[in-house]
């Protein structure tokens, strides 16, 4: 099938496509890197009489450490955040996030705020941005403002964004000290959307008591989900007293929605991800403790 008709924009700056935005109203849908929305138009799925592409404007694309933490623009493609120094130094879980990302052909044009603004429940980066209490940086001809990711997926592809806003960037805070961080995820095969995954953040302190935790789930509810109880059962206990299984089991206790499709039914979903979280949960810590000895070294 093919699309149906269009009219196609191309602003150069975020002012101007704030600006069309504006004017078309609903009417109209931001067009980034392509890679959902395209088959979606192709399919039928949904129709737009306008789209408004900022895939080249420059200003999407920077990738910046500000305010203790690493503000990306919209427009970076997964492949460019995967392969930048700043963001393996600073969010290394984005880092580990981006190769389970489709194929190369899609993280070469995809982009980071069409992923997140897409809001799929399987999406990695919107995992990463629960894990590590994220900001999303929305701007329209009204101004700019910062929705926590907590706030931001509102249900199955819809997020908190109004009709006339851009995402245009994300703040991810810098974790530093004794932290490791881990993605796991689990599809039929590479490149597929995961059946059930996990990004996953953990900060220790001197004494080996956590200190600080962030879970994020994939493929386990209308949104992109978090394991809020084991995020909760975890501070300030020793590793000693923690086992993965437990961090697994709680991290998918509290879900109500979890799908169940020709993928697997909803009990089989939950089994996988508790698996991926004691998985992620046992090489985050390795890390964090790797991390120590490297500085004592």
């Amino acid at each position: 099938m093919k699309a149906a008709p269009f009219a196609y924009h191309r602003p150069d700056s975020i002012a101007e496509a704030a600006s069309l935005l504006g004017d078309l109203g609903e009417d109209a849908k931001i067009l980034a890197g392509g890679q959902s929305l395209v088959p979606m138009l192709a399919m039928r799925l949904t129709h737009f009489e306008n789209l408004i592409d900022i895939s080249r404007i420059e200003e999407l694309r920077d990738i910046e450490l500000r305010d203790e933490a690493v503000w990306i623009g919209a427009g970076t493609p997964h492949a460019l955040v995967g392969l930048d120094d700043e963001v393996a130094e600073s969010v290394p879980l984005l880092t580990l996030a981006t190769p389970h990302i489709g194929h190369f052909q899609i993280r070469t044009r995809g982009t980071l705020g069409g992923a997140i603004a897409h809001a799929d429940p399987a999406a990695e980066y919107a995992a990463a941005a629960l894990a590590l209490d994220a900001e999303i940086e929305a701007t329209s001809t009204r101004g700019t403002r910062r929705i926590p990711a907590a706030r931001f997926f509102t249900g199955l592809w819809e997020t908190a964004l109004a009709a006339d806003e851009i995402l245009t960037a994300v703040a991810f805070p810098v974790w530093s000290g004794r932290c490791g961080f881990s993605v796991h995820e689990f599809a039929r095969r590479h490149g597929d959307f995961a059946i059930a995954g996990t990004t996953l953040a953990v900060q220790l302190d001197d004494q080996d008591r956590v200190s600080r935790c962030g879970i994020g789930l994939l493929g386990m509810g209308s949104t992109p989900e978090r394991g809020t109880p084991a995020e909760s059962a975890v501070l300030g206990r020793h590793l000693s007293d923690i086992t993965a299984e437990e961090v697994g089991r709680l991290a998918v206790s509290a879900l109500d929605d979890i799908p169940a499709d020709l993928q697997g039914t909803a009990a089989y979903r939950s089994k996988v991800c508790a698996t991926m979280v004691a998985r992620a949960w046992t090489e985050a810590i390795t890390a964090a403790l790797e991390t120590t000895e490297a500085v004592h070294a």
